[in-house]
């Protein structure tokens, strides 16, 4: 008989094994979600500083080779400091190439050339001030504006653009009145004149390359974003456009020799006096268009030694530049002593030097054309330098006085072609012989 096999048994699924699923399911879901979730919030979250996305400044941006970029005025976001550093720090350096300016010379005549020196020397000490190293990254940028299309043509037209303005100029000492509130000393002015004749014969600041714009650190110029940011001096930035108008190839600007005259200048600058006579409507003398006088050396000579210069400069000041400046105050002289301290504490006042004088001393440039005898000479320990036949002799300083000699007569009466007497140890000693002078 045949039988029926019956179907194989498969047990139904029991409702507490479909839960537990669906529980573990749920679960796995909602730990992925909070992995996930927060991931895509954190990785696109704006991590900026808050002053960064309240300012939303204009991004850089390439003006064509065949428009003229812009040159906005100098305007500043209404920031603090601790926020403008913030947001300056969001902007990064461009990894272009920075190469350096040309050299510039400026084939003025005297009168024009005393005007653009004189323009050039303000613009660095009421941007920079008293530091050498900021005076020169200005100096640079303002040869840099006058080469370029987008600005004037004259160095004092580059310096004064906009200051008839009360904001917005393109150098805020023009029209902020800092002119009118601060006077710098006569050194200080001196040193900036030299550099800025300096710059204007060919010296070359290379760091800032082709920068055309700069700013501190501790404010933000509307414009900022849009520019390359290149380089940092000090707690300045500097700045180029971006694309053609930034390269060497667009500073091609042929420069006008005819230095306008300053008359924000004419209370500082003998350069620019005459702009007071113009300003006040009174006729200059036919053909003038400057002052006549020539122009005066920078450092005054010591009383009663008309050969001999006491100076104060900065230790910033560039140590290779220092014979320059010296040979530029001895001018034509045949006989002429330059010496330098970069402490004002131990500065000489005046001849005949201590023996501590002489050993504070940072530099010395001594010339006498009789014997053949011009050289320059560093204290080594203010200036490093790489040829110790650069560096002075130490002065000793001696404990026991020495005895007293008589003082010696110079051979000439104004103090012209001879050294003045020195005091060392507190005492009075005769000039060491010709060919063997002491810094």
């Amino acid at each position: 008989m045949l039988m029926n096999t019956p179907p194989a048994f498969t047990p139904a699924a029991s409702p507490s094994r479909t839960s537990a699923r669906a529980i573990t399911v749920v679960l796995g879901a909602t730990a992925a979600l909070a992995i996930v979730v927060p991931a895509v919030i954190v990785g696109t979250a704006d991590r900026r500083p808050a002053i960064v996305r309240k300012l939303r400044l204009a991004p850089t941006k390439v003006v064509p080779q065949s428009q003229m970029p812009l040159v906005e005025p100098l305007a500043y976001a209404p920031v603090t400091r601790e926020d403008a550093v913030a947001f300056n720090a969001t902007i990064p350096f461009s990894t272009a190439p920075n190469p350096a300016a040309r050299p510039f010379k400026l084939a003025d005549t005297p009168p024009a050339l005393d005007r653009a020196i004189d323009c050039l020397a303000a613009a660095q000490l009421y941007e920079a001030g008293d530091d050498p190293e900021g005076e020169r990254a200005v100096a640079q940028v303002v040869i840099n504006r006058v080469r370029h299309p987008a600005f004037p043509k004259t160095i004092c037209g580059v310096v004064f653009e906009g200051s008839e303005r009360t904001t917005g100029c393109q150098f805020t000492f023009a029209c902020d009145g800092a002119l009118a509130r601060h006077r710098y000393s006569e050194p200080a002015w001196a040193t900036a004149r030299f550099i800025a004749r300096a710059a204007l014969s060919g010296a070359v600041y290379k760091p800032v390359g082709h920068a055309t714009h700069y700013h501190t650190d501790w404010v933000v110029p509307y414009w900022s974003a849009s520019l390359d940011k290149i380089t940092a001096v000090k707690t300045h930035l500097f700045f180029r456009w971006a694309g053609w108008w930034g390269t060497p190839a667009a500073f091609n600007r042929t420069i006008d020799g005819n230095e306008p005259l300053i008359a924000k200048l004419a209370a500082v600058s003998p350069a620019h006096a005459a702009a007071a006579t113009a300003l006040a409507g009174e006729a200059l003398p036919p053909g003038v268009t400057g002052p006549v006088a020539p122009t005066q050396r920078p450092y005054p000579e010591v009383p009663k030694y008309p050969d001999t210069f006491i100076v104060t400069l900065d230790k910033a000041f560039p140590a290779d530049e220092l014979p320059a400046l010296a040979a530029f105050n001895c001018g034509n002289r045949d006989y002429c002593k330059f010496m330098v301290w970069t402490d004002p504490k131990q500065t000489a006042g005046g001849i005949p030097l201590a023996t501590e004088e002489i050993a504070s001393m940072s530099f010395s440039y001594f010339r006498d054309r009789a014997t053949g005898y011009d050289k320059p000479l560093w204290n080594c320990g203010v200036f490093a330098r790489r040829e110790p036949s650069q560096c002075m002799r130490r002065q000793l300083i001696a404990t026991e006085p020495a005895a007293k000699v008589e003082p010696v007569t110079p051979a000439h009466p104004t103090g012209a072609g001879a050294p003045p007497a020195k005091r060392q140890s507190g005492t009075l000693q005769a000039p060491h012989p010709a060919g063997t002078p002491t810094p």
